[in-house]
């Protein structure tokens, strides 16, 4: 289970209320604490600070939810108040905010509130149930402020106000883990690849991300110091999680084992949760041996937790790595071909592949040669699970600022290409052709990463959690 998020609570009420709607301020609290236990259950660790009905309460609750460095904070209107209590809150915090515009029920029982007669206590049930009108006056402040903000408005005990709910601590919980993680830089991009090249500054200042750049050499060290027994351990495992085609050599197997287990040594040394690499030199130099021998080792990282993206490109990486931090895989992908009669779109990749989010077996086999790239070696052969999928795409524009591209598919049975590659069928509501126009005018690299389920709405959040773009196709 990914460790809870931290986030901040709080709720806020006009003071002047209390004194005059007896039992009001007590039936809000039963509220707030109906929103802290639903934040729990959606994986928050929730730091709560109670009801806030005065500016100075405001600046308290603030320097308390700084001082506890919650990654955003949710703002339950719990009835109207005083946009003065809520903006040197969030002030003093820093961080992005949910506005929780949520009213105890869908719809006033009107009858029975007609039927009350006192006016004095029909005004406080309908204090108990005016959470939309501070909405507007909060979003004025916010808007004047430059404070980033969202809205979600609906009742309690809504599914479809949770389930939004719900996206947005996966959104604070994924954007912690891109600034938390490491990510390493092996070897050099495929030259001539100009959609690959990366800003790594741009990386680290959108993302948070650390980069940690890593040389060949120490790889190959790591890799001579390999012993059998560990050598023996990696062909266990390959057993384990791959389906090993009969016609993989012995020593290619070995040569693919030793390799393997170097890599695991590198990410442990350096704490990677990410890895682009991509390596050639000479013909016949001395790390060639390890370079056409990665894909089994990185394919077994990508699927436990670290992502590899080959030919160094580091954009993708950070997509895998979003990908995978949502628990929904993120296999390393680019256009194959297009299926006009099916109305299908083929993607995959030599690998490494995501063998998480596999449809059946994941196959280990033999490449007589890597297209375009040198020598010879093992790769893997996967099908991306049946059912819907999101592809994902971090795009680097003209202006230098990062964005995301997101789409939602399906992947879909028939014929794959048994080449040895990672490829899929996948089908778009616009259809092959038109979806192959709109996703690369988009401005994308090539690559990108494919995750199962559909999660576009999820994605989008995050891209506002960081402040930067999110362009959604079809």
């Amino acid at each position: 289970m990914p460790e809870p998020v931290r986030l901040g609570l709080f709720s806020i009420g006009l003071g002047t209320y209390w004194p005059q709607f007896h039992g009001l301020k007590d039936r809000l609290l039963g509220y707030h604490a109906r929103v802290r236990d639903g934040l729990a259950g959606c994986g928050a660790d929730v730091v709560d600070v109670g009801l806030v009905d005065s500016p100075e309460l405001a600046r308290v609750a603030g320097a308390r939810l700084r001082e506890a460095d919650v990654e955003m904070i949710v703002l339950f209107i719990s009835t109207y108040a005083l946009s003065s209590t809520v903006l040197p809150v969030v002030q003093k915090a820093g961080v992005p905010v949910v506005v929780l515009n949520l009213q105890p029920v869908p719809q006033l029982d009107y009858a029975k509130f007609n039927a009350l007669g006192d006016r004095g206590v029909m005004t406080g049930v309908w204090l108990e149930h005016c959470q939309a009108c501070c909405a507007p006056e909060i979003a004025s402040v916010f808007n004047r402020a430059g404070i980033d903000y969202h809205l979600v408005t609906g009742f309690l005990e809504e599914p479809a106000a949770w389930v939004e709910i719900g996206e947005w601590v996966e959104a604070a919980r994924v954007r912690r883990a891109m600034r938390d993680n490491r990510l390493g830089v092996l070897g050099h991009y495929y030259g001539g690849m100009l959609d690959v090249y990366s800003d790594l500054t741009q990386q680290s200042a959108a993302f948070g991300t650390h980069v940690e750049l890593l040389e060949m050499c120490e790889l190959r060290a790591l890799r001579d110091a390999v012993s059998g027994s560990e050598v023996t351990d990696k062909l266990a495992q390959f057993e384990r999680e791959f389906e090993v085609a009969p016609e993989c050599e012995p020593a290619e197997l070995e040569r693919a084992a030793r390799t393997s287990v170097a890599l695991d040594k590198l990410a442990a040394a350096h704490r990677l949760g990410a890895l682009a690499y991509y390596y050639e030199g000479q013909p016949g130099n001395e790390y060639e041996d390890i370079v056409t021998s990665v894909i089994p080792g990185n394919t077994l990282l990508t699927g436990h937790g670290v992502p590899v993206a080959g030919e160094c490109e580091v954009k993708n990486a950070q997509a895998m790595k979003i990908m995978d931090s949502f628990g929904v895989g993120g296999s390393f992908s680019e256009f194959y071909l297009a299926d006009f009669i099916d109305d299908v779109v083929y993607l995959g990749h030599d690998g490494p592949a995501h063998f998480a989010i596999a449809e059946g077996a994941v196959g280990l086999v033999p490449l007589p040669v890597y297209h375009g790239k040198p020598g010879q070696g093992l790769s893997i052969q996967m099908t991306v699970r049946h059912g819907p999928v999101t592809l994902l795409s971090v795009v680097q524009g003209a202006d230098g600022k990062l964005s995301l591209l997101v789409a939602e598919g399906e992947s879909v049975p028939g014929p794959t290409l048994q080449i040895g590659n990672t490829n899929s069928r996948y089908r778009f509501a616009l259809g092959a052709r038109e979806f192959m126009n709109a996703w690369s005018q988009a401005g994308p690299a090539h690559h990108c990463a494919i995750g199962v389920g559909h999660i576009a709405g999820r994605l989008e959040k995050l891209a506002a959690l960081l402040g930067m773009g999110c362009r959604r196709v079809g």
